[in-house]
């Protein structure tokens, strides 16, 4: 999970995951158009990123296409954030419950 945590500090390694969120499956070349980054620094932090396993890649012929992997995203949430939702989403339940009753 630090790995993870690490990937994700870095700004330019977040919009490359916004990048692949919005449209999943793209090359090297699709992620280094519009960004004010070289070729060797987007490459840098796509290896960081599948370090992390936040990204997965597959080869179709000669491209490499970049997928997101949302699964460590989902248990940072899982593990840091769902714990306190739980307690809000009980209490709801439980205030609908006791409205309903009346």
């Amino acid at each position: 999970m630090d790995a993870v945590f690490r990937a994700l500090a870095d700004e330019s390694r977040r919009q490359l995951l916004d990048r692949l969120r919005e449209k999943n499956g793209q090359t090297l070349g699709e992620l280094c158009e519009g960004l004010a980054m070289s070729r060797q620094a987007v490459t840098k932090h796509l290896n960081i990123l599948e370090g992390a396993n936040l990204v997965a890649t597959q080869w179709k012929g000669r491209e490499k296409l970049h997928f997101l992997n949302p699964v460590p995203i989902f248990d940072i949430a899982d593990r840091w954030i769902g714990k306190f939702e739980r307690g809000r989403l009980r209490a709801l339940s439980d205030l609908k419950k006791a409205l309903e009753e009346e």
